[in-house]
């Protein structure tokens, strides 16, 4: 697999060791990351996931040292430096090494790892309902991508696993849909494409706000609206939407089989053409 790393000013080959047990990234979580890709040297929306993760090294009470202009500029090196053809995974991250019972302020760092990783299949298979949920705002960082948000999102998908699902499909606090468990979702209905709107228990990826923008530009029509579980079960259409796997299909929630649609189809297609887009701009800034 092919990966380097950007750690204290260095460029390495191999993973280095960050943490240890009197650590509070360590025994508190006390990290946010970012995950951004690298698609055949192209990388959509690289200065918003820097942005973001700065963002929310804030919302989490560490101190970032870099700038998100900075993040950036590694990021793109770190893809220079490794084969072109194939597809990578960019993971910036803060954390704290302080040993207290809170981030002091002046004990953050940062490291950056990209690694091989394939864009997977346009279907990303199966989903049920998980009896997990999101955390309201005032339980948990909800404003922040971190580590400490994700332990919920791996237990709703070790049940789903065990049900026989790839994905459990969450709910927020309220009852309503809120998203996969790693990735944001939209249902079709009658042509129009959904997607519940932000309210603050799960991450308005900026996989997709491109999408919503896409999409409109195209004339399909867009919701961002409150979604229940029975708009779930009559959709046409139910599309995965991150930044692991970009654009994504259903095909079968709970015991109802789906196909992906001509709404999924050009959603996907819309999306692959600005990766093109990005990918030429960068080579004509070249």
């Amino acid at each position: 697999m092919k990966q380097i790393f950007w750690y204290r000013g260095e460029w390495l080959s191999n993973e280095p060791m960050l943490s240890g047990p009197l650590q509070i990234s360590f025994w508190s979580a006390s990290t946010v990351f970012d995950g951004a890709r690298a698609i055949k040297g192209a990388l959509p929306d690289i200065d918003l996931h820097c942005q973001r993760v700065v963002r929310s090294a804030k919302a989490m009470l560490l101190s970032p040292g870099l700038e998100p202009a900075e993040i950036e500029a590694l990021c793109r090196e770190a893809v220079q430096r490794l084969p072109q053809n194939l597809d990578y995974y960019i993971r910036p991250m803060f954390f704290s090494t302080g040993q207290g019972v809170t981030p002091e302020g002046n004990d953050t760092e940062f490291v950056l790892a990209v690694f091989e990783a394939p864009l997977p299949d346009a279907v990303a298979g199966s989903a049920c309902l998980s009896s997990f949920r999101r955390c309201a705002t005032d339980q948990a960082p909800t404003d922040a991508k971190t580590g400490a948000l994700y332990p919920n999102g791996q237990r709703a998908l070790k049940e789903a696993r065990d049900r026989g699902f790839d994905l459990p499909l969450m709910l927020d606090p309220n009852g309503n849909i809120a998203e996969f468990s790693t990735a944001n979702i939209w249902i079709v209905k009658d042509g129009v494409a959904r997607t519940p709107a932000a309210n603050g228990t799960f991450l308005s990826g900026i996989t997709r706000r491109r999408l919503i923008g896409l999409l409109r530009e195209d004339g399909i029509p867009v919701e961002e609206a409150t979604l229940t579980v029975a708009d779930v079960h009559a959709a046409d259409e139910i599309i995965v939407c991150g930044n692991f796997g970009k654009i994504q299909a259903i095909n079968r929630f709970e015991d109802r089989a789906l196909t992906p649609g001509p709404v999924f189809e050009r959603a996907r297609q819309l999306y692959m053409g600005f990766v093109d887009s990005t990918r030429a701009g960068q080579a004509a800034a070249e």
